[in-house]
């Protein structure tokens, strides 16, 4: 009797004392488990933005290591032509992009909301460019815009003559802008199908008892329901359409178009910071330049949705 007392006084004992080492590993153990995530992030994404910061004030290239030559860089920006010419289709492409990206996807989530026969497939087909390879998906598009592609091929069947879709410097523009609201209406129409599935129902049913119209309640009650989603959407499709590379540099070949005029900011980037001479400090700017443009758009489109709402 007496041993068995002494047996269970101890396993308690013992059972305490992993209670106290298990308290006492608790402050250390979150570390643990985010330190794989931590180093990730601080590998692939902190490491090279400090790298880049640092690298912009120095004249660094591939195999040289540079030095220390202040805001020469960014001075040399002002006087460049290409660094100009970036900036413009830059800036273009997200005027171009982003209030189709806003607008375009917002009725097509109204249209595959409803329950109607056969809308799985249309869902399906709709968000079938978003999984696709944007590689896959440029030269699919170059192939049908090309001087004896399928377009013009059917152009010219009907009387209208070959257009030059890649050969002149805006409807080379235009098309890559139609290739990446065409890719990105799946991906934002999912993001405002989450956003109306909030949207009570018993609001449109009182606008419909007031005898307002589809138009009417679109504006009246479904657009300022989703204004923040729409928000949203807007800022991250100016982000993605001012970064733009992959669209242009297929559509358009690695010179940027006839004579460069088609190139982007990115392209810009990767022309001048690779190779075995390429100039990793100018480049670095230009990324610098392209950072700070992204983070006036993102807080600009808040602002914007905030003066909305107020």
């Amino acid at each position: 009797m007496v041993s068995s007392t002494v047996t269970e006084a101890r396993r308690v004992a013992g059972g305490v004392e992993r209670v106290r080492r298990v308290r006492r590993q608790l402050p250390t153990s979150p570390w643990l488990f985010a330190a794989p995530g931590l180093l990730i992030t601080g590998a692939f994404i902190l490491y090279p933005f400090v790298s880049t910061l640092v690298n912009a004030f120095t004249d660094r290239r591939t195999l040289i290591p540079g030095e220390f030559v202040g805001f020469a860089n960014f001075r040399e920006l002002l006087h460049d032509d290409m660094f100009w010419i970036g900036l413009r289709n830059s800036t273009l492409y997200v005027l171009g992009v982003v209030p189709a990206l806003v607008i375009l996807p917002l009725l097509l989530a109204l249209l595959v909301q409803k329950n109607i026969p056969g809308i799985t497939f249309f869902r399906s087909a709709f968000y079938t460019p978003v999984v696709a390879s944007i590689v896959v998906v440029g030269l699919i598009w170059v192939w049908l815009l090309d001087e004896r592609g399928l377009i013009n091929s059917l152009l010219e069947t009907v009387g209208i003559g070959r257009v030059g879709f890649l050969s002149d410097q805006w409807l080379l523009l235009l098309s890559a802008m139609a290739v990446t609201v065409w890719k990105g209406l799946g991906y934002y129409m999912i993001i405002y199908l989450a956003a109306l599935a909030n949207v009570p129902r018993e609001l449109h049913e009182a606008a419909a008892v007031d005898g307002a119209g589809a138009v009417r309640r679109f504006v009246t009650v479904t657009v300022p329901a989703v204004r923040s989603t729409m928000a949203l959407v807007g800022a991250l499709s100016s982000v993605a359409a001012f970064k733009v590379f992959s669209e242009v540099y297929l559509m358009a070949g690695p010179s940027g178009g006839p004579a460069g005029e088609d190139t982007t900011l990115v392209m810009l980037v990767q022309r001048t910071g690779t190779g075995l001479t390429g100039r990793v400090g100018y480049a670095s700017a230009i990324s610098v330049v392209v950072f700070v443009v992204t983070v006036a758009l993102m807080l600009l489109v808040l602002r914007t949705d905030r003066r909305g709402e107020s």
